[in-house]
This record gives C-alpha cells, structure tokens and sequence, in this order.
C-alpha cells in the first residue's frame, strides 16, 4: 500500500489515525500500540505485532460513576488482575473481589476470567477456574450498546475459541473433557451462527492437531458462519472450515477435513435451497449436482465455497485438489484458476485447466457477461502471449466452442438503386463522352451527369473541389488497373452488378476501388464474393486486405472473416502459416 508520508507526518495524521485505531478497537483512551498501529502505516518498513487481549485501564470513563460504582469497578479491575498475574494461590481472593457474578463477571470488553487465561495459555488458571465453576460456554456479548468496549470480531466467542485462536492445544482438550461445547456459542448447528466456531478459526491458523481434537469431538466442518448484516449462510461468500482452510492454502487441514465422514441429514430441499440450485453459482455457471457421490447437496455446497475461496485467494494446488474430488467448477473460479497458472508459468495446471472446460460446458454453459468481459480478453491474451503449442491448441479449440456451431452470418446484400443510369452502349465510347480517365496510360471515356450523382468521390473528382463540371475534361487515376476502373464503370452504367461479371482474381482490387470512389453498394458486392470464396488458405490475406479497408469504413468482411476464424480456428492454426503469423505473431510459430 503507497504510503503518502515517507517522512515526518503531520502531528495531526498521527492523532486521526491512532484515534481510529482506539476506536476500532472499542477502546477508551488511545495507547502505546495505538501509535505503533500508526507508525506501521505511516512509515516504510515498520511493523508490530498484533495486539495482545489485556485489561486496559478505564478510569476516564469511571469518573462519570459515583463513588460506590467506581469502588465496584476498581475492586473488579484489581480482580481481574490479579487472576491475570498466573497467581493460582490468589484466585480465592480475586474471585471474592469480583461482585455478585463471581467468576463469570464480564470486563468492560465483554470477557471473563476463564477466556483471558485461555487466551494467556494459563493451563493451571484454566484448571483452578474450572473448579471454582466457570462457566465454560459464556459468550463474549453480541450487542455493542451493552458493553460498548467489546472487539466486534470477539462477539460471540467462548473461552474454546480464544483458547483455538492462540493454539493452545492442551487447554483446548482441558476445556473439551470438562463439557465445553465443541461448537462454541452455537447450541444447534441447524440455527444460524454469527460468530466463528473453534473449529473454522483452528483450520484458517493451519492448526492441523486442534482441527483433529475438535473433530474428534464431533465438530460439525459443514457450519457456516452468517455475515453480520444477516444475509442468509447459503449466500457466496459466507466461511465453513473447508473455506477457511482452502483460503489460506492448509492443504493438510483441508485433507483431514475432507476425510471426515459427513453426518447424515435428510434429503429435504427449503426454498432457498431450489433457488440456488437454478441460479448456480458465483460466475453464472449452474451446475446441477446430485446428491450422491460427494455425501449431499450441503457438502457439495461447502466444497464449491471452499473451492472459491482458494481461487480468489490464489492457492492453485488446494483448487485442483477440490476438483480431484468431484467438486464441481463455476465459471468465476475457472477463470480465476485459470488465470492465476498464467501469471505462476504452470503450464502443467493450464492444460489441465483448459481440459477442464468441458466440464464446465457440461453444467448447461451460457456465455455471461463475466464470461464476455473477462474470460474471452483473458482466452486472447494467453493465445497471443503463449509460446506452449498445447496450449495455444486448447485455446483455440475453446474459442472455437465459443463460437458455437452455427454458421458464419453472411454479410447482408445491398439492393440500394444506384440511382440515373444508361445504356451500355455508352460505356467508354469517345463520342459520346464529356470526361476522361486516365489509367495505366489509356484513356477510359465517361460522362459526368451520371458519374457526379453515383457517389460523393466522383461529385468531387468532378467538379474539382468547387469548380464547375465542364473545367473538368481528363483525371489520372494512377492506382488503379485499367480494367479494374473499366469494371467499375460497367457498375455505374448498369445501375447494379447483376450484369458485371468479375473475375476471382479481381474481386480485391474491384473492392479497392469501390471503397476508393465511396461505390458502397458495389464493395458490399465484393465482400460478399470474398466471404464465398474464403479458405484456410486466403482467409488471412483476406482479412488484412479487409482490415485496412475498414480504416476507410468497410467493416463487414472483417467480420466475416473474425467470425471465420473463431469457428476455424484450430484447423487454421495447425496448419496455416500466414494465419499463425497473423493471430499469434513470432513468425508463425507457437
């Protein structure tokens, strides 16, 4: 992240920016590790290490209490002091210190006792804390106008998850064998869970002997956790301990996961459950998913999530292992893995990938608009940047899909009426002519009232920019081919092209022409004769030929011919040089 400050910040920065962290963290005052929070966005190559859970000092906000109130909370913060200091022998004393609650009471960040020794490591406090009858499933509370000092990410937690939190294995499984409930603050794993359990926060810390305690103790890996504004759990984006794992690249914790036998549930869909299945998933590709085989449709649902968030976060090998395990692909992690074995140089894992768009298909594929704005840039961008021949093939071969099997559209013919025409007899006849065109040094006689009404280039070629008609007796045309500009004229008196009869070999330079004297009707003509006679062998010069004459508006046999080559484009890229050299560059070669 740029920092705006190299050196010295205004004193006012530093205030804004540790008053910021003071209040996000819920707290009072602003502290040390507040500035040191600071000091690690403000200057380069500065960091600290998280803040530590600790009794804070409150005594501004006790001086609004009166004297009893204040006596009670200097008695509760010594308390909790106390029990902090790894003392075993002044619990007694503390606990009679602590109030009417005894050794449940709850600081001004919402947490007792038992859940500052869990997350301290404290295995004798835990002990002695136990047998004086902690609570062991006390929450930390949810509502933040109960206890406003509370963190917003502890909400909910019980002591099991901070003792996860900070790996202490031994007092986890001390908690554990006392009656802790394995899924911390959620009673029944079928009601939704707004904080994370034990088990999501040890598999997102890679804790690989934790995530094996709480599973042996019959944690639920399928419990998602539902965001804070409320939104339903079946909602992209919400974490289960498959998703926690799979985000952070735990490989290993994910497998254990994984190896776990899914406990039962009945096969009964909800609304909201038929809704998913027809909307598929995040990316727009619906993949329908029986329930056999991968143990249900809500593992199957856990697994997909799991499987995003490993792609979004990069974590390559965890994507393709979920997908070792039947997990079937959205459109959105496809491309997101897809992307990611570009820009790592695995070529292995892109062939895979590219393999792997059959299946994709299979789901009932329908070209979204993420699939438009950003899976075909990135299908061209590896086609072009690539030097592996497998994968330039697969590319090709799924671009070709894309296209689909209908045909090319014919490029659509113009019956536009040209306009005054006459009769043949007077095509290139001396006598009757009031103009002349030179071209390869022969003459090539027309009139100007027909020529000055067939396009707006003949009106100007005519009239000489302004001049009148008759100052205009001869014009050199020096590009153009005598019987090319003779075939042109033949279109001009004709009033159309059905009696000029044009050689395959002229159709390029007759086109030429047309575009040159603005005959839009007559290049249309002679698009359409390309479009007929294109070939794997022509199609590439075809379309340089057509691309530079759409700089001066002739589009539609670049179309054509861009169309062509998506439907062709394996055939043309094994076997054609030219169009190789013209798509891929390098010379032709992959």
């Amino acid at each position: 992240v740029p920092r705006p400050f190299v050196l010295r910040p205004p004193l006012m920065e530093w205030m804004r920016v540790a008053m910021a962290h003071a209040g996000h963290r819920r707290g009072l005052t602003v502290d040390s590790d507040d500035v040191r929070q600071a000091a690690r966005l403000f200057l380069p190559g500065v960091d600290c290490e998280p803040r530590l859970l600790k009794t804070d000092d409150c005594f501004c906000a006790w001086r609004r209490l009166d004297a009893r109130a204040a006596e009670g909370r200097f008695l509760q913060d010594l308390a909790f002091r106390m029990l902090n200091c790894g003392r075993t022998d002044l619990v007694k004393q503390a606990i009679a210190l602590l109030g009417p609650a005894g050794v449940d009471t709850l600081n001004d960040q919402g947490m007792t006792p038992l859940m500052y020794a869990c997350a301290c490591g404290d295995e004798a406090m835990v002990q002695m804390l136990i047998d004086a009858g902690a609570r062991l499933d006390m929450e930390v509370p949810g509502d933040p106008h109960v206890l406003p000092s509370v963190h917003p990410g502890t909400r909910h937690w019980t002591a099991l998850s901070f003792a996860t939190l900070y790996g202490h294995l031994s007092i986890a499984q001390l908690l554990l064998e006392a009656g802790a409930n394995v899924e911390g603050s959620l009673k029944d794993t079928d009601d939704p869970n707004y904080a994370e359990t034990p088990l999501q926060l040890a598999s997102a810390a890679g804790n690989y002997e934790l995530v094996s305690l709480l599973l042996a103790k019959g944690a639920n890996a399928l419990v998602s956790t539902v965001q804070r504004n409320g939104i339903a759990a079946a909602t992209p984006g919400d974490m289960n301990s498959f998703s926690q794992a799979a985000s952070h690249g735990h490989r290993n914790v994910l497998r254990k996961l994984l190896s776990q036998p899914e406990k039962k549930q009945e096969d009964v869909l909800s609304l909201e459950e038929i809704l998913a299945e027809g909307a598929g998933g995040p990316g727009g590709f619906g993949v329908g998913v029986s329930a056999e085989g991968q143990g249900g449709r809500v593992r199957v649902r856990a697994l997909q999530e799991a499987m995003y968030h490993s792609a979004e976060h990069g974590h390559l090998d965890v994507t393709m292992e979920l997908r070792g395990k039947d997990v079937p692909w959205t459109l959105h992690v496809w491309l997101e893995s897809l992307h990611t074995s570009c820009v790592q140089s695995r070529s292995a894992a892109t062939v895979a990938l590219l393999d792997e768009f059959a299946s994709v298909r299979a789901g009932g594929v329908h070209f979204t608009e993420l699939m438009l704005a950003r899976g075909l840039p990135l299908l061209f961008d590896m086609l072009r940047g690539q030097q592996n021949e497998a994968i330039t093939q697969r590319v090709a071969d799924i671009l070709s899909q894309c296209y689909g099997p209908q045909p090319v559209p014919k490029i659509p013919e113009d019956h536009t009426p040209l306009g005054a025409r006459l009769d043949p007899h007077f095509v290139n006849n001396r006598e009757m002519s009031d103009v002349t065109f030179i071209a390869e040094g022969r003459p090539l006689y027309a009139h100007k009232v027909l020529l000055v009404t067939a396009s707006p280039r003949f009106k100007a070629l005519l009239t000489g920019g302004g001049s009148s008609v008759d100052q205009c007796r001869s014009i050199e045309i020096g590009e153009i081919k005598y019987h090319i500009l003779e075939l042109l004229m033949r279109y001009v008196y004709y009033g159309g092209v059905e009696e000029v009869k044009i050689a395959d070999e002229d159709i390029l330079e007759l086109m030429s022409a047309a575009s040159f004297f603005q005959l839009d009707a007559l290049q249309l003509h002679c698009e359409q004769l390309c479009s007929r006679a294109i070939s794997y062998s022509n199609a590439a010069g075809l379309y340089r030929h057509a691309k530079r004459l759409q700089k001066v508006g002739a589009g539609q046999l670049a179309v054509f011919c861009e169309g062509y080559f998506l439907k062709h484009m394996p055939s043309l890229l094994s076997g054609e040089d030219a169009f190789r050299a013209l798509v891929l560059g390098r010379g032709g070669r992959g």
